[in-house]
C-alpha cells in the first residue's frame, strides 16, 4: 500500500521558515519523480515544486521561486521542502504528491484537475501570520 505522510507544518510568522517532510513507503520511491502541491483556504489545488526521481533536477511554481528548496533522500524515502521568508499568501495545507508514473518526469507536477485520483498525503497545515 502506497503512503505518503507529511510532516513539518505549524504557525510560523511572517519571514520565518518552516521545514517540510514526507516520509514514503508501498513503492519503489526511487522511481518516482515527487511534487509538492499546496491549497489555500477557500481555493484549489496549487502546484508547488517538482523534483524528479534521481533528485538533481527541480522545478518551482514563481510564486515559491528563490524562497522554497524541494530535495530528496532515496535511501531514506523521505522528499523535503525547505521555506523560507514565508509569505501570509503561503497559508494553506500542503500535500506531497507521488507521479503515477515511474520513470516520468512533470516539470510543472501532474494533472490537478481530478484531486480525488492523485497519489498524495494526508496533507500539513501552515499557518503564516503575526
Amino acid at each position: 500500500e502506497v503512503q505518503l505522510v507529511e510532516s513539518g507544518g505549524g504557525l510560523v510568522q511572517p519571514g520565518g521558515s518552516l521545514t517540510l517532510s514526507c516520509a514514503s513507503s508501498g513503492f519503489t520511491f526511487s522511481t518516482y519523480s515527487m511534487y509538492w502541491v499546496r491549497q489555500a483556504p477557500g481555493k484549489g489545488l496549487e502546484w508547488v515544486s517538482s523534483i524528479n526521481a534521481d533528485g538533481p533536477i527541480t522545478r518551482y511554481a514563481d510564486s515559491v521561486k528563490g524562497r522554497f528548496t524541494m530535495s530528496r533522500d532515496n535511501a531514506k524515502n523521505t522528499v523535503i521542502l525547505q521555506m523560507n521568508s514565508l509569505k501570509p499568501e503561503d497559508t494553506g495545507v500542503y500535500y506531497c504528491v507521488r507521479d503515477p508514473v515511474p520513470y516520468v518526469w512533470r516539470a510543472t507536477g501532474p494533472s490537478l484537475a481530478t484531486p480525488g485520483s492523485l497519489i498524495k498525503g494526508q496533507g500539513t497545515q501552515v499557518t503564516v501570520s503575526s
